[in-house]
């Protein structure tokens, strides 16, 4: 088939440094975003800022009604309150009930103490037969007798001791719950009012005075504006397997220069037969990038290494990568070889047999003649 030169593109084999890499869309996105939602939910009252606004930490979003919440409030803070003065009633009664059981003890000291110098004296006038056996006995039943009840005194003072120590405990600890309680419930109600958990810009934000908003309700994201990332949104699953986090990519902006990103995240999540990585920068970030922009990545796959290359072109689509069109050595003709490829990036492919450096090969569409077995190239 005779086939005009002006027609066809004709390239080189050269062997040169290499680096398998696939070419991918990226958008830029915040470095960091924050999630903004209602725990409790409620009904949109107010909104202090619109979409877009530029916050600082703790600056109102927008604020929720909940009549239930705040009901539990009022009551659980009612509750609180009847709680401590219940503890304090009980104390008191407690400090009274010790106050007469001290009396007791102290009654029965004094007696004891009575029993006691009439039996030891007695004791001496009995051995003395001073007095008789019946008066003596007297005395000392009347010792063992308060004796014994000084010593049940000294217990039941104890006891009440441990009780009220043990009452008191549980009190604060019931108390304390409570307070605990009531100072999430009051954060709960302090969390309708949706501030701004960082410096930031406010974006994608749904809510307007009057919807109803459920728990966990997404209401809207907080980008920090401390920097950027690229999110790749399409990568073909066929290379889940190897994209790790720590490879790198470049792209081209403005005045030719080359950026540098890594791969810091890779969610392993296909979708459509598409996964996304999260890349960082490398170094120099450009100025002026913004949210929402679109890089052309090239992102490596491999180290760089050596290899005999030809050039990506149209022939591929028609042959597989399975055979090509060689230029002969007169440069009149170009027949088929089989070939076998490699790896590819963005500008090449990798020969690993059929060809070699100083070769040269039809690289561009084969559309019109792939059952050819020769071209005649006319000037």
């Amino acid at each position: 088939m005779n086939v005009d030169l002006e027609r066809i593109t004709v390239s080189d084999i050269t062997k040169g440094p290499f680096q398998e890499s696939i070419p991918q869309n990226g958008t830029v996105m915040p470095l960091t975003t924050i999630y903004l939602v209602t725990t409790d939910g409620g009904r949109v009252e107010q909104r202090y800022v619109e979409d877009g606004a530029i916050l600082k930490t703790g600056d109102p979003i927008l604020r929720l009604g909940n009549t239930d919440l705040e009901l539990t409030l009022s009551n659980q803070m009612t509750q609180v309150s009847n709680m401590l003065a219940t503890m304090q009633l009980s104390k008191v009664n407690a400090e009274q009930n010790t106050v007469t059981k001290l009396t007791q003890m102290a009654d029965v000291e004094s007696q004891f103490k009575e029993a006691e110098r009439i039996y030891n004296l007695d004791k001496k006038l009995f051995a003395q037969k001073v007095i008789g056996s019946q008066e003596y006995k007297q005395a000392e039943n009347n010792y063992n007798y308060y004796l014994e009840k000084k010593q049940l005194s000294q217990r039941i003072l104890q006891q009440d001791t441990i009780s009220r120590e043990a009452q008191e405990k549980q009190d604060r600890s019931s108390f304390d719950q409570a307070q605990n309680t009531l100072a999430i419930l009051k954060k709960k109600v302090n969390g309708l009012i949706i501030r701004a958990p960082a410096d930031g810009q406010l974006t994608s934000l749904d809510a307007e005075v009057g919807q109803q908003r459920t728990p966990g309700y997404p209401l809207g994201q907080l980008d920090v504006l401390d920097g950027y990332k690229v999110r790749l949104l399409d990568v073909d699953e066929h290379y889940i397997n190897r994209v790790f986090t720590g490879q790198t990519g470049t792209f081209t902006l403005g005045n030719d220069t080359i950026y540098k990103l890594k791969i810091t995240k890779v969610y392993t999540q296909v979708t459509n037969s598409r996964f996304q990585v999260d890349m960082n920068f490398v170094g120099k970030v450009p100025r002026g990038i913004r949210k929402g922009q679109t890089l052309q990545i090239t992102l490596a796959l491999s180290d760089e290494t050596t290899a005999v290359l030809v050039p990506r072109g149209g022939f591929f689509q028609q042959t597989g990568g399975n055979w090509i069109f060689k230029v002969s050595e007169d440069g009149k003709t170009a027949y088929r070889v089989d070939i076998q490829l490699g790896r590819q990036n963005s500008d090449f492919y990798e020969v690993l047999s059929g060809l070699k450096p100083g070769d040269k090969v039809v690289t561009s569409s084969y559309e019109t003649y792939d059952k050819m077995q020769e071209l005649v190239l006319k000037k």
